[in-house]
């Protein structure tokens, strides 16, 4: 019996947290998967290793510097890899012919054209980049559709409401809510007085995952579950006052979901992003992870509570943003990667990061995205305010940064 032909994929983001995982999937699955791009930003020690391993026939980094760097390594290595640079190279290689499913895992804004290529090329997309939803929303999601692309959510509190949801016709049927759960970072019984004093590396110090600098600082803020409650309504196609975010510090039960009946889903498992990596490579079939079983007895107690709106106020201009609609949640993620980029750079202090964000929304009005255009005007126009915002000043000792 002949074996069906290996799936194609593009890994965009392949040297972060999330890539690194996806290519070790797919190393546990050569038979089934063929890596025929990777991408990154400027690791490109790390993107030619990767690039000897897989061996893709094209890879693309953002500078022509590294690219011509890249391209002299593998040629020495005796490697016919085909080295790009470049938005437009990321946008043809998330649409190109030879690709079929692509890991969209870049992180933040840049990360937008190419999931949306990605879409109207009718790709499998596996969305890891929740800021190119959130940025875009309907018009992402209108994409999709007429793209004919399929999209499969590899964030582990959204792939565990599609999985939850099951594959009945109409997934939403009967639901009453979706409760995505949030660890609630490392400062979830920090006190006030003491959030002030934050440092990079303590809010890197994540206690449950091994994350990116930004989407750590993003899970310390909860604004990372601000991002995916609004990502939530637009891929299950919710309003906001059905999706509600409950803390659970173990991070065991990855979100759940209501239905009217009194019954409510949930899908447990490790603290390990090569499960859902593995469930959207595989889905609608189940393959190996490389994840250690989960002992529920070893677990113990599974604890859950109401997040504090008070001491973490991004998710209240989240929810907000996501009531708000339109040009909302583009300004909402703009000003948080501005404020999150200055914090990280010793310019901003911890606690006022939700500040910023919420002088640049508070001076917005909102209007509706019905193009791209709309969707990256409202993010140029929040980023220039937020930096505004921001004092000229570093405030005080901020020292430590993330590895």
């Amino acid at each position: 019996m002949t074996a069906p032909p290996r799936m194609r994929v593009a890994v965009l983001g392949s040297t972060g947290s999330i890539g690194v995982s996806t290519l070790d999937v797919l190393l546990r699955h050569p038979g089934r998967f063929e890596v025929i791009a990777l991408t990154a930003h400027h690791n490109v020690t790390r993107l030619r290793e990767q690039c000897l391993v897989h061996k893709p026939a094209y890879a693309v980094v953002s500078s022509p510097a590294d690219a011509a760097t890249l391209e002299l390594q593998l040629r020495e290595a005796g490697l016919g890899t085909q080295v790009m640079s470049g938005e437009e190279a990321l946008c043809a290689i998330a649409s190109h012919d030879r690709v079929e499913t692509v890991m969209a895992a870049i992180v933040g804004a840049a990360g937008l054209r190419s999931s949306l290529a990605a879409a109207k090329a009718g790709k499998r997309i596996l969305l890891a980049n929740k800021e190119a939803l959130v940025m875009s929303g309907p018009l992402f999601m209108e994409a999709v559709r007429a793209g004919g692309a399929t999209l499969v959510p590899v964030d582990s509190e959204h792939n565990a409401i599609f999985q939850c949801m099951g594959t009945h016709a109409d997934v939403r049927s009967g639901i009453k809510r979706v409760l995505l759960t949030a660890s609630g970072g490392p400062f979830l019984r920090t006190s006030p007085e003491l959030l002030r004093t934050v440092t990079p590396d303590q809010a890197c110090a994540h206690p449950r995952w091994v994350m990116g600098r930004k989407i750590s600082v993003d899970s310390a803020t909860l604004m990372n579950k601000g991002l995916e409650l609004i990502e939530a309504c637009l891929l299950f196609a919710l309003p906001p006052s059905q999706v509600e975010v409950v803390v659970h510090p173990q991070s065991i039960v990855h979100s759940l979901v209501e239905y009217c009946d009194g019954s409510v889903l949930a899908q447990l498992g490790n603290p390990d992003m090569r499960t859902p990596i593995a469930h959207a490579l595989g889905w609608p079939d189940r393959i190996a992870s490389g994840v250690e079983s989960l002992d529920i007895v070893r677990a113990g107690r599974l604890e859950f509570e109401a997040p504090d709106v008070q001491r973490f106020p991004c998710l209240r201009l989240a929810r907000e943003a996501a009531e708000a609609g339109g040009t909302a949640p583009a300004v909402l993620n703009a000003a948080n990667e501005i404020a999150v980029s200055a914090f990280l750079a010793g310019q901003l202090a911890f606690v006022e990061i939700p500040r910023v964000i919420e002088d640049v929304l508070s001076q917005h009005s909102v209007r509706s995205a019905t193009s791209l255009q709309d969707v990256m005007a409202a993010d140029a126009w929040a980023r220039t305010e937020a930096q505004r915002s921001i004092p000229a000043s570093p405030p005080g000792r901020v020292a430590g940064v993330c590895a």
